[in-house]
């Protein structure tokens, strides 16, 4: 299939490219762009005027709930909607029913994920065995299934010393572990950040120190083991400041943020509502500026969706046994636009952190529009409007703290290995 994308306001974050540009693509890759090679004809043309052609994003946080918990969400169904919100590449975590700590599993989640023809989809491997934080897996079979990196998922580490020997078997193979810092101990019962919201509900609260206490002790044994780390969705201040004195000392660190901290606080909690039960918590207005910051001047590398769709009947209960989780891979892309419009960031800059940069965490080659490379490509409308509701969003889990918000950014088309795999009009 010979596809030529014209018309379009190219912009590639990696090539530093905004212009007017069309793209020209055959058997799956990018064949040329701007001009059309010699005796090019296309089987189809799209016309792209007054759209962004853009790389497909790439998301660092999206749970497909397969296997073990399909009455959530099945692969289908999330596989849908990352398409529709233009994701290309996505990193699933391990914490499935089995976790993802045996190469079969993994080779069966690849094999099942390649047949839908839609999203690529990168495995996190369970760095415990069941994610009980007593036997390390064996991660060497696991990255030979597909695994791209190790991690705990939510699930409490609370022996250090199994973390360190994690980190140096992996540092021997440079397996990066991706970490997700909250004390077990400092959070146990809590649902809420530690601010003037838990105490006006009285819910029990999260202490900011049980991240800061986490993100220490990762980042002193990182440093000892000589590993490198990806630190997963950060919600303080306090955080970003210890990861931004570790990155100036050289250590081998990245972090990112969730699309719901990016934009929300603790005040967004109401009363009682339970879309906004997340892990972590959404902390204060102080931290969300701060994580905001920290997104601009690249301490935080990435900007995900953290995923997670949640049945309707765990979601309508009170807030403090509510079930955690937001669905999000849908509105990743509006949510970037708008923050960059909030912080007035030119486009390619807020692209960047959902395209090349979470590609760069992932160490893999997406992200860019780059000719001899696989057409992975998102195509949207950069002002149009549409409504979050249960009706638009495509994946099976419907909690979100912005259902009924109005924002701006549709995905118009999306295409993978140079395959149509999403439109709408």
């Amino acid at each position: 299939m010979k596809i030529h994308i014209k018309n379009g306001r190219l912009i590639d974050p990696k090539s530093t490219t905004d212009a007017l540009r069309d793209v020209y693509i055959a058997a799956g890759k990018i064949v040329a762009i701007g001009a059309a090679p010699a005796g090019y004809v296309a089987n189809r043309v799209l016309d792209a005027k007054g759209l962004v052609v853009a790389p497909g994003l790439v998301d660092l946080a999206v749970r497909l709930r397969e296997p073990g918990f399909e009455y959530k969400a099945t692969l289908e169904s999330e596989m849908q909607a990352a398409a529709a919100g233009g994701v290309t590449s996505l990193a699933c975590p391990p914490d499935t029913d089995p976790p993802l700590d045996e190469p079969g599993l993994v080779e069966m989640l690849k094999f099942r994920a390649r047949t839908l023809n839609q999203a690529r989809v990168y495995p996190i491997g369970a760095l415990t065995l069941g994610l009980q934080g007593t036997r390390l897996t064996e991660m060497a079979e696991l990255m030979d299934a597909g695994c791209v990196a190790f991690s705990h998922a939510d699930a409490a580490l609370t022996d250090s010393q199994i973390l360190l020997r994690g980190l140096q078997y992996a540092a021997t193979f440079d397996f990066p572990v991706w970490l997700r810092p909250q004390d077990a101990a400092l959070a146990r019962g809590g649902v809420a950040h530690d601010g003037q919201v838990a105490t006006r509900l009285g819910l029990p609260a999260i202490p900011v120190c049980a991240e800061t206490v986490a993100v220490s002790t990762f980042l002193l044994l990182a440093r000892e083991a000589g590993a490198r780390i990806h630190l997963c969705r950060l919600s303080s201040a306090e955080g970003v400041d210890m990861v931004r004195q570790a990155k100036a000392s050289g250590l081998k660190v990245s972090c990112d943020i969730s699309i719901n901290h990016a934009h929300l606080t603790e005040m967004d909690i109401g009363y009682f509502d339970s879309a906004c039960h997340l892990t972590p918590p959404l902390r204060s207005m102080r931290d969300r500026d701060a994580l905001r910051a920290a997104l601009i001047d690249g301490t935080v590398d990435a900007l995900c969706s953290d995923h997670t769709p949640v049945d309707d009947d765990a979601k309508a209960q009170p807030f403090g046994t509510a079930e955690s989780g937001a669905t999000g891979v849908e509105l990743l892309l509006p949510l970037a636009l708008r923050w960059a419009e909030e912080s007035q960031l030119p486009l390619a800059r807020a692209l960047a952190r959902v395209t090349c940069d979470p590609a760069r965490v992932l160490g893999i080659e997406a992200g860019a529009l780059t000719p001899g490379k696989s057409a992975d490509i998102c195509i949207f409308d950069p002002e149009r409007h549409w409504s979050v509701t249960s009706a638009t969003l495509r994946s099976q889990g419907k909690n979100t703290p912005f259902m009924g918000l109005e924002v701006k950014g549709k995905v118009r088309c999306t295409l993978i290995e140079g395959q149509v795999v999403y439109e709408s009009a």
